[in-house]
């Protein structure tokens, strides 16, 4: 069964002017917690352990940029 999504990836073309900067970040946020939660699913994370292995991963990606 295929987890279920909390929020829909943010649009910043629908969103008004003078909060698009902010809705491109946090779709920027939005897809690195994806990247990190498949790469949990595809290494059989227990649940237990998922919360430090994505927080892990997403320091991981912020040191690479």
């Amino acid at each position: 069964m295929a987890p279920a999504r909390a929020q829909p990836l943010v649009d910043p073309s629908k969103v008004a002017p003078e909060f698009r900067e902010a809705a491109e970040k946090r779709q920027a946020e939005q897809i690195r917690q994806r990247e990190c939660a498949l790469k949990a699913d595809l290494e059989k994370v227990l649940p237990r352990d998922r919360t430090d292995y994505l927080n892990h991963c997403l320091d991981a990606i912020a040191a690479k940029q």
